[in-house]
């Protein structure tokens, strides 16, 4: 007897009868999609509580479930608005601010930092700009959009290095607000205990769902646009605009290109998110305005707090005292010393500890989507289920990191981006050349079948030959390749731009042979 693997069964709306009464109607039309089976003991209670939840607090439950064109409601201007807003709190906070330092630690002038900053911005937002738009077009989320191209099997590749990636930018997040929280309270906050309460709180926000995150992020960033502004005030008239690059020729090549990398790699990283919060949209809705509001919703935010972040570290030059507050107690610690006078600094590093929350409430909700895709088995556990399992290991993964940030931020982003490139190119490749640019080639409804769906053996194939890429061209502590090595003498990250080659190059015939010999 076939399994419910094999026959291609929609587990994500599966409920016990007597709990069919509670759900809302939306669930009910969805659910209509496939065939649904029905879970047994421990499972069935908890689709219990979640329907019963999505029923009293509204607690989404419908999940990674295809939003059809009738499920959809029309929107306002506004909440096409929060399709760039959605973005710019997620990013303005304090762990973008902390890669702004990176460009003075690796020897660069100001000038060099802020054009660097703006250009791999603004590229990496591009390529998640791209990526949104099929959201709205499909009605899927973004691990759901990709099985177009990686198919079944090799996507769920993809979904498990999207549920690292995520849980990581999360840590990432937790360890620079737990440091300002450590300031901020004089040291009677600790770092663990500051992680802590910046994960439980995006924990509550993520735990309800899409409605709270898009309402929460349509704000959230006007506070902190308005401190990151106040740090431009404070800390510009210190700013060293004259000192030039410490580095020179080949070597400063590389730093470049390594500062490229990291900055890239915090953009286009949520290039595997953004449908996540699109496929509510309708399938009309303009894709060069998805795509505007996203690129620039992300790269305009991610630019404004590390180019804060890259005024203040040039201005350690100047400034001793701040100088010596960075290196002996940390972030938080300098912050609080930059703004003056320090009760107000106190109050402005507060608010600036929950900027950590933003990228959080992202990450947490779309980490939980991935886990629900790693297989179908792991669909039936409710999305509040996979959420608090993301808490845990975002907690586990902070708390263990939180001793060596600036390292843990160059390796993190620079390997988030060299996936991200390959992930990108494969979509847009299959979407412009094999689909020919139409939404109508796609079989929307085949979206949870094995059987209708691409094997993926030319996105696997590509996409492995982009790991041997990054393999030859990255440049990181623990590990310099050889295309690297010969890039000055601290090497250069060229694994983006290798990627972006050789996997383009290596997707076209590849996935011109799986239609030929497989023919889907």
């Amino acid at each position: 007897m076939a399994t419910d693997e094999e026959k291609g069964l929609d587990v994500q709306q599966v409920l016990p009868q007597k709990e069919q009464l509670i759900t809302s109607s939306n669930e009910t039309s969805i659910a209509q999609q496939t065939p649904a089976i029905k879970p047994r003991g421990v499972l069935a209670k908890l689709r219990v509580i979640e329907a019963r939840l999505d029923t009293r607090l509204g607690i989404e439950s419908d999940a990674i479930v295809r939003k059809r064109p009738e499920d959809k409601k029309d929107v306002s201007w506004t909440d096409e608005l929060a399709m760039a807003l959605l973005w710019a709190s997620g990013t303005m906070n304090t762990s973008c601010f902390a890669t702004g330092f990176l460009g003075w630690e690796f020897g660069l002038s100001l000038n060099q930092t802020i054009l660097i900053t703006i250009f791999a911005s603004i590229l990496g937002g591009v390529v998640t700009g791209y990526c949104a738009t099929f959201g709205p077009a499909m009605g899927l989320r973004q691990m759901s959009v990709s099985r177009y191209s990686f198919g079944w099997w090799p996507n769920k590749m993809i979904a498990f290095l999207n549920c690292i990636q995520q849980i990581g930018w999360a840590a990432v997040s937790c360890i620079t607000g737990g440091l300002a929280l450590t300031a901020v309270s004089d040291g009677h906050v600790s770092l663990i205990l500051g992680i802590v309460i910046l994960a439980a709180i995006a924990l509550l926000i993520s735990f309800i769902g899409l409605n709270a995150i898009l309402v929460y992020e349509r704000y959230a960033w006007i506070t902190f646009f308005v401190i990151f502004l106040i740090i431009f005030g404070e800390t510009g008239k210190s700013a060293d605009k004259s000192t030039p690059p410490s580095a020179t020729g080949a070597t400063q090549s590389g730093v470049i290109l390594n500062l490229i990398a990291i900055v890239y790699g915090s953009s286009a990283a949520w290039c595997t998110t953004a449908s996540d919060y699109y496929a509510h949209y309708r399938a009309d809705v303009s894709r060069v305005k998805v795509f505007s509001m996203t690129a620039f919703g992300i790269a305009i935010p991610t630019s404004i707090s590390m180019l804060a972040g890259c005024v203040a570290a040039s201005a350690l030059n100047n400034q001793p005292t701040w100088r010596n507050t960075y290196n002996n107690e940390g972030l938080g610690y300098l912050i609080q010393e930059m703004l003056y006078p320090r009760g107000f600094a106190k109050i402005l590093l507060t608010v600036l500890v929950l900027s950590g929350i933003n990228t959080n409430v992202i990450s947490i909700y779309s980490a939980s989507l991935s886990f629900q895709q790693l297989a179908r088995p792991l669909a039936l556990i409710p999305r509040f289920i996979w959420t608090l399992v993301s808490f845990a290991c975002i907690l586990a993964l902070a708390v263990g990191g939180r001793e060596q940030l600036n390292t843990y931020l160059q390796n993190f982003l620079s390997l988030l981006g060299y996936w991200c490139t390959s992930y990108g190119v494969i979509l847009f490749e299959e979407h412009f050349i094999f689909r020919r640019g139409r939404f109508e080639n796609y079989d929307l409804e085949a979206w949870n079948d094995p059987a209708r769906l691409p094997l993926g053996v030319g996105a696997a194939v590509a996409f492995g030959l982009g790991v041997v890429s990054w393999c030859i061209g990255m440049n990181q502590t623990w590990f310099r390749a050889p295309l690297a090595k010969v890039i000055g003498s601290d090497g250069g990250d060229v694994a983006n731009e290798l990627t972006f080659l050789v996997t383009a190059l290596g997707y076209l015939p590849a996935r011109y042979l799986e239609l030929k010999f497989v023919g889907r």
